[in-house]
């Protein structure tokens, strides 16, 4: 079997398996979640936070998104442009969204769109991940594209990637691509990932 084959694979067998996650690992997953992201300093500071709004089984980001208004930082969900690159939209609890063309809710009317290295934080969602930061995305390659230019710099640095996937998502190795852009942290419903040790040491 080839690469791309097996990368195909592969994607399938873990998006069946998030899938049939029953309700209450969900929400515990999303508890152990919250945990784990407290444990980031940048989470409890950063001033605009992106996420995603969970579908198709992924990690639900809405407990870890919760306190973020009471503590002043913005969240903001990626709206798919033209150009195939994500821009970043404020969203508030209660703000309607819509579905996009791949079923995942978008806000209906954005304000101001960000680009997204006005980031300060990024919760990326992934299918598969190791612990060099390399993931496994949907395949679409919107994330890498839109987050390139972080190739160009030294990690870590604005904007901080942190993947967000459960536990059983992690990999044994992701065969990198060139395009590849690669994750900062991994956060899981057990642990918080450091995927640059040697940067901090």
């Amino acid at each position: 079997m080839d690469a791309p084959a097996r990368r195909r694979e592969l994607r399938q067998r873990l998006a069946d398996q998030r899938r049939a996650l029953p309700p209450a690992e969900r929400i515990a997953a999303a508890q152990g979640l919250r945990r784990s992201l407290e444990q980031l300093p940048e989470y409890l500071t950063d001033a605009r936070v992106a996420g995603y709004w969970a579908s198709h089984g992924e990690l639900p980001l809405n407990l870890a998104i919760a306190p973020l208004a009471g503590r002043g930082q913005q969240f903001l969900l990626p709206v798919i442009g033209a150009d195939k690159l994500l821009r970043f939209a404020l969203w508030r609890s209660g703000d309607a969204v819509q579905p996009n063309r791949y079923g995942i809710p978008e806000p209906v009317e954005p304000g101001e769109l960000l680009e997204a290295f006005q980031l300060d934080l990024v919760l990326v969602p992934l299918l598969g991940f190791d612990r060099r930061g390399n993931r496994l995305g949907h395949g679409g390659g919107y994330y890498d594209r839109s987050f390139a230019f972080l190739n160009e710099q030294v990690r870590p640095t604005e904007p901080l990637l942190v993947g967000i996937a459960y536990a059983f998502q992690e990999l044994p190795a992701v065969d990198e691509e060139d395009w590849d852009v690669p994750l900062d942290f991994v956060a899981t419903e057990r642990e918080l990932i450091d995927c640059h040790p040697e940067a901090d040491a």
